[in-house]
C-alpha cells in the first residue's frame, strides 16, 4: 500500500490531465460537430476523417472525464495515450520538440508557431504514471476498492 502522502500525487495528475483532455475534446465538439477538426485530419491524410474526428473528440471528452474522476484509470488511459501518439506522429513530430515557438512579435504581442510534441509526451508520461500508481485519493477507483473491502491501491 502506498504511504499516505504518496496517495495524493495521482490526484493532482488526474485533475490537470483529465481537465486538459476534456477541454480539448469539448473544443472539438463545441460547434455541434467536429467539422473543422475533420478538415485538418483530411488535410494530413488521416483515413476516415469524419469518423476519426468524432472518435477523437469523444475519446478526449469521455476519457478525460474518466481520468478526472479516477474511473478505471489503467483502462481509460489507453485510448488517450493512443490519441496522443497519433497526434504526435501525424502532426507535431514535423515541428520538433518544443511546444512553444515564438516566431515573431507584433503590436499585440508575440506570435507563436505550430506546437511540437512536448505536450504529447507530458500527457503520455502523466497517463503512464497514473497507470502505474493507480488513481489515488478521492477517486472512483479508490472508493470502489474500499466498498469491496480490499485495501489494494
Amino acid at each position: 500500500m502506498l504511504k499516505r502522502q504518496e496517495q495524493w500525487a495521482p490526484l493532482f495528475l488526474r485533475l490537470i490531465i483529465g481537465f486538459g483532455f476534456m477541454a480539448h475534446g469539448w473544443a472539438k465538439l463545441s460547434n455541434g460537430s467536429p467539422a473543422g477538426f475533420e478538415k485538418l485530419l483530411n488535410f494530413i491524410g488521416v483515413p476516415f476523417p469524419a469518423f476519426m474526428s468524432w472518435a477523437a473528440s469523444i475519446i478526449e471528452l469521455a476519457g478525460g472525464f474518466g481520468i478526472f474522476v479516477g474511473f478505471a484509470v489503467q483502462i481509460t488511459a489507453i485510448p488517450l495515450i493512443c490519441t496522443m501518439l497519433l497526434a504526435m506522429f501525424s502532426i507535431q513530430m514535423n515541428y520538433g520538440f518544443s511546444s512553444v515557438k515564438t516566431i515573431g512579435l507584433n503590436a499585440l504581442g508575440p506570435l507563436f508557431g505550430p506546437p511540437g510534441y512536448e505536450i504529447n509526451l507530458l500527457y503520455i508520461a502523466g497517463l503512464v504514471s497514473l497507470m502505474l500508481t493507480g488513481a489515488g485519493k478521492f477517486s472512483i477507483d479508490k472508493m470502489s476498492v474500499k466498498k469491496r473491502g480490499t485495501l489494494k491501491v
